[in-house]
């Protein structure tokens, strides 16, 4: 990551059509017809879904959206950092930002053959659910975080 400040923050449901948001939201959903629209619809619609943007100064650079039940289990949904910043540690960041605010037990996530390596990459244990869509397999992602020493 460059030498700057980087902020993750709340995305509040008001904010969530503005226009460097979606197009940050578009880069982790099915390019399917109505995918978008769940996806905010999601964000917006119910308060156990929670959608963060990473800064770099005043520039969105990430989002990170995702569920966390009550036993400390952290469901990211969504993860996605603009082209012009990959592979410079951003979507690795987004994580570890959230590992630090949320204090999960565990971080899961489901992803495909373009993404599973990132995951992999930063300690995930890997494993195949197969082919869910024709044509496409997909991942589940398992993350056990370390339980805090007091």
């Amino acid at each position: 990551m460059k030498g700057r400040c980087n902020v993750l923050e709340r995305i509040q449901s008001d904010r969530l059509n503005q226009p460097d948001i979606l197009e940050l939201l578009s880069y982790s959903v099915f390019p399917s017809s109505g995918a978008m629209g769940k996806a905010v619809a999601l964000y917006k619609d119910q308060a156990e879904f929670e959608l963060y943007g990473y800064k770099e100064g005043e520039v969105y650079i990430g989002i990170i959206g995702f569920q966390m039940d009550h036993a400390g289990n952290l469901a990211i949904h969504h993860l996605a950092v603009d082209p012009e910043y990959r592979q410079m540690g951003y979507g690795r960041g987004q994580i570890l930002e959230i590992l630090a605010l949320k204090k999960p037990v565990t971080l899961t996530a489901e992803t495909d053959e373009d993404a599973v390596e990132f995951y992999r990459n930063i300690g995930f244990s890997i494993s195949s659910l197969g082919e869910l869509y024709p044509g496409t397999e997909r991942f589940r992602c398992v993350y056990e975080a370390e339980p805090e020493i007091e």
